[in-house]
């Protein structure tokens, strides 16, 4: 029986890149050549016009999915199994203290629960790599094995992650959320920080901080 659960962001918290631009390139740059690079360029320029507008991360996310309307989920898939590879032998991909943390976790019997924005892309082969019981990340709609360019639900994004977080002890009736731990870099990590009885805030994010005061906190 699992003695807690542990939640973690992925992005700069789990790992160093932020996955989804690193990935929007890898797969579009190696799958459509030129065009993927036009593709990849327009697309973050406008998410760099969304947020100087003051568009939220969730309004962002949802843009950001949009970018991939008409590729085939299975081939994005295999593609985000090759990006993870890449990138691990690459090294200097998971944040060492974070990682070192979850480890000591699971060797208690904690389970892991990987909380993103992100998609199964590239969550999943994380996952399997880390040990995480549940991947809980923003849905892209996918009809006839192709993604629509929507979303299902909510992005995991804000309060999308304190949703998460009370689900999965919805689960696990035994477990206590003042038992549990949770690890975010960003204040858009506040709402799944605050659900938990021990929040840990990664790097050095001030209004994080300020938000959290008693926070356990893991640098760099």
């Amino acid at each position: 029986m699992a003695a807690r659960l542990v939640f973690t962001d992925v992005d700069e918290t789990l790992i160093k890149p932020k996955s989804v631009f690193d990935f929007l390139e890898f797969y579009f740059t190696g799958r459509h050549g030129d065009a993927g690079v036009r593709h990849t360029r327009a697309t973050r320029q406008r998410l760099g016009r969304l947020q100087a507008a003051g568009a939220g991360r969730d309004e962002a996310n949802r843009a950001y999915y949009e970018a991939w309307r008409g590729q085939r989920a299975e081939e994005v898939a295999e593609w985000g199994r090759r990006w993870f590879d890449e990138r691990l032998q690459g090294g200097d991909f998971y944040v060492p203290r974070t990682r070192a943390a979850l480890r000591r976790h699971q060797r208690e019997g904690a389970v892991l629960v990987l909380v993103s924005g992100a998609f199964d892309a590239v969550l999943a082969p994380i996952a399997g790599d880390v040990g995480a019981v549940h991947v809980r990340g923003t849905r892209p709609q996918v009809c006839r094995g192709v993604y629509t360019g929507a979303v299902i639900g909510a992005p995991v994004i804000g309060e999308g992650k304190r949703e998460v977080v009370r689900a999965v002890l919805r689960a696990y009736p035994h477990i206590g959320a003042g038992d549990c731990y949770a690890y975010g870099d960003h204040l858009s990590d506040l709402p799944m920080l605050t659900e938990v009885g021990r929040p840990v805030v990664v790097g050095a994010s001030q209004d994080l901080l300020a938000a959290l005061p008693d926070a356990d906190t893991l640098p760099y």
